[in-house]
């Protein structure tokens, strides 16, 4: 049997539990330079069930270390998703710096059956051992499997505010000054997305302060946010376009007021592994534009760069049907990036360790397929990047090559998409085909990557 973390199909640089099932992030929080990750977990079996807070922690969002779990099944039912936020201010009253977690205790799971509700958990010493808070829970059932807070310092109005799935594509804010009692100030809905919000804010390219709330399948909204009511500008817009990409949360308490995310990469195949399920790179999230016009952007936070060994870089790679183009690599994980002027041409086709990810300039759209291009094969995801500009002459692209994944970075972010994968048989990890008139790469740049097992 392969040693812990060099299995045939372990991730090497994205979060997996060291055995059994993974699911959503949970009570992300950074405290005294260390990056805390909670994540759904069934430490019994490599499927779901039994829904446990796993945990581990990192001082560079790189190399994690698996601790013990941090919240465990109790009469109340088991530990859905939620999240986690330094109480500075000592407003729950366990004392200044005190670590808060806001959990589900999905009743549901247990017998008798118990609606869902909203618990609270607290930390003393910096996350490492957590208690119970004995007047749980502190939100009672609303409808349905109400689920999934996540909770937030609103310091403009001096309260704790909580937005929190109800039903549908419904959900709910609601407020606190003592992180104990809570009350329902508004509803709003994200057509035809459920669970897992997130709720933060960013300064636009203007320097105007804009709030999104955004929703499991990375759809959002972007609004004002005054403390009573969270007001949309903007219709619904899709950050995350991949069909692996889910429940995505940011971190609380970032230094330097970055905005860093991390997501579920949900559906990926793991046969005969330990364990079951990983969960994306850590991105950071900006603002893009001013006004109607803005958007959301992730790109891989700066830390991964560290990972980055031997360089390929060239320049004007031409690219045209009957002439492909093979890398100079035989890593099997990769960071390349490039610009391509497309020209009249009608699609660019990367063979990526054996599969296929094509760009199709005619509809905008990127598809992920199995088997060749030009042949027959079973498509398997197609992302649409047309307000991403992907229909411009002149395209920039990042892709991050993981034993099992690949995560895609457009025009600097403004449309990514998460893609989960079993690796075809292959010789060379990484083949550009053209299909039509010529297409131009340029400003080629392609790393080979470090394990963080190393």
């Amino acid at each position: 049997m392969s040693r812990l973390y060099a299995e045939l199909h372990r991730p090497q640089f994205h979060f997996t539990a060291k055995q059994n099932w993974l699911n959503d992030p949970n009570g992300l929080v950074y405290c005294d330079g260390v990056w805390h990750l909670f994540f759904q977990h069934n430490p019994n079996a490599p499927i779901w069930g039994d829904m446990t807070w796993g945990h581990a922690v990192s001082r560079d969002l790189l190399h994690w270390e698996q601790l013990e779990h941090a919240l465990h099944p109790d009469a109340m039912g088991t530990m859905f998703s939620g999240s986690a936020v330094v109480d500075h201010d000592d407003t729950a009253g366990f004392g200044a710096g005190t670590l808060l977690a806001f959990y589900t205790a999905a009743g549901a799971a247990v017998k008798p059956a118990r609606p869902f509700t909203q618990c609270l958990a607290y930390s003393l010493d910096k996350g490492r051992h957590w208690t119970k808070f004995i007047d749980n829970p502190v939100v009672d059932w609303i409808e349905g499997d109400n689920r999934d807070p996540k909770v937030i310092w609103h310091s403009v109005s001096q309260q704790w505010i909580m937005a929190l799935y109800l039903a549908d594509d419904r959900y709910a804010l609601l407020a606190s000054k003592n992180a104990r009692r809570w009350q329902k100030i508004q509803e709003l809905a994200l057509p035809g997305d459920t669970e897992c919000p997130d709720m933060f804010s960013l300064c636009d390219e203007s320097g105007a302060e804009r709030w999104i709330f955004w929703s499991a399948s990375g759809r959002y909204l972007l609004g004002t946010f005054d403390g009573a009511k969270f007001s949309s500008e903007t219709e619904m817009q899709v950050c995350e376009r991949g069909f692996n990409g889910y429940a995505a949360q940011t971190w609380s308490n970032a230094p330097d007021g970055r905005c860093v995310q991390i997501s579920w990469m949900a559906g990926g195949l793991y046969p005969e592994m330990p364990f079951n399920q990983q969960l994306s790179i850590p991105v950071e999230l900006k603002l893009k534009g001013a006004g109607a016009e803005t958007v959301l952007t992730r790109q891989p936070v700066t830390e991964f760069n560290a990972l980055r060994g031997r360089a390929v870089t060239l320049e004007n790679i031409r690219i045209s049907p009957g002439e492909p183009f093979i890398a100079d690599t035989r890593a099997k994980l990769f960071d390349v990036s490039f610009k391509v002027s497309r020209g009249s041409s009608k699609a660019l086709y990367l063979m990526v360790r054996g599969q296929v990810l094509a760009f199709d300039w005619a509809t905008g759209c990127v598809k992920f397929e199995k088997g060749r291009p030009h042949k027959l094969g079973l498509v398997e995801e197609s992302v649409d990047l047309r307000s991403s500009a992907a229909s411009d002459a002149r395209l920039s692209v990042r892709l991050i090559v993981d034993v099992t994944s690949l995560e895609i970075f457009v025009n600097d972010g403004e449309a990514s998409a998460s893609f989960c994968y079993l690796p075809d048989g292959h010789v060379d990890p990484l083949i550009f085909y053209g299909s039509g008139d010529e297409q131009t790469l340029e400003q080629f740049e392609l790393y080979e990557l470090k394990s963080v097992f190393e």
